[in-house]
């Protein structure tokens, strides 16, 4: 990474889970600019990592070999629109949901863009990508972009732009799905006479512990369910509760429901 310059333009929290991954494989914090328009922000990340952030951009952004967009999808056209002179020579990385490469093409001067969808564990580079590149962006480039997000965890290639919808419905979002069933059973540990502490603890270290065996094991969800699921005990009882309450169709719908909202989103404010 000797060589790289890299900009990045939003310094929020995505931004500096990655930031905080590169100066740790190497990258100096000379070779990292960051636009940041909101002072808080930029002392954090002057205070964390020492680097140069700008309240604005300038003319030292076309020294990036390439720059990653990592702010909120409703304020990209803002944030793009006094950068284009200098930004047309780098490869784009977006981190940004919904903002068609059409759209970050328009608005940088160059072809060679990557969309990735990241999540939130990401923040503890424990987090999955999913990663889609323009025609214009070479192999090396493709291997560049996974260095560089390698810190953040995982990375999966999509052959389709459309697909990252996808990816942004099942595991962009996917965080706050497990967040979500995790409150449930934590309120159902405090009926059960447990405290929300105790519930907490047990059920965060049974889905974590459900998830890694399931990333080590060769044997499908449905397999890994069913060892633990005999007919007539407690796990049954729970699992046809939730079936008849139709739980596995709710999860889907919503799963379907993020998806088109994250088709929306590349409309409303690409």
């Amino acid at each position: 990474m000797s060589a790289e310059q890299i900009a990045f333009i939003g310094g929020g929290n995505m931004a500096s889970a990655i930031i905080g991954g590169l100066l740790r494989a190497g990258l100096s914090a000379a070779q990292i600019l960051v636009v940041e328009p909101h002072e808080p922000q930029r002392e954090k990340l002057a205070r964390d990592f020492g680097l140069q952030a700008l309240a604005a951009g300038d003319a030292s952004l076309a020294r990036a070999t390439t720059v990653v967009w990592a702010v909120k999808p409703q304020l990209f056209a803002e944030a793009a629109a006094p950068l284009k002179a200098w930004l047309s020579g780098a490869l784009q990385l977006s981190v940004m949901a919904g903002i068609r490469t059409d759209s970050l093409v328009a608005a940088t001067g160059s072809e060679r863009v990557v969309r990735s969808m990241p999540n939130t564990p990401a923040l503890i580079g424990q987090g999955i990508a999913g990663l889609y590149a323009r025609p214009a962006v070479s192999a090396d480039e493709r291997a560049a972009v996974e260095r560089l997000l390698a810190p953040t965890g995982q990375t999966l290639w999509v052959d389709r732009e459309d697909d990252l919808d996808a990816v942004t419905a099942l595991s962009g979002s996917g965080p706050a799905y497990f967040f979500f069933f995790v409150e449930a059973m934590t309120a159902a540990a405090v009926d059960m006479g447990l405290s929300a502490e105790q519930g907490r603890r047990l059920a965060l270290a049974t889905c974590g512990g459900a998830a890694a065996l399931g990333l080590a094991s060769d044997e499908s969800p449905t397999t890994l369910r069913e060892r633990v699921t005999s007919k007539g005990g407690t796990t049954y009882a729970a699992i046809t509760s939730m079936q008849a309450d139709g739980v596995d169709a709710a999860v889907r719908r919503a799963v379907l429901a993020a998806q088109k909202r994250a088709a929306e989103l590349g409309k409303e404010f690409g």
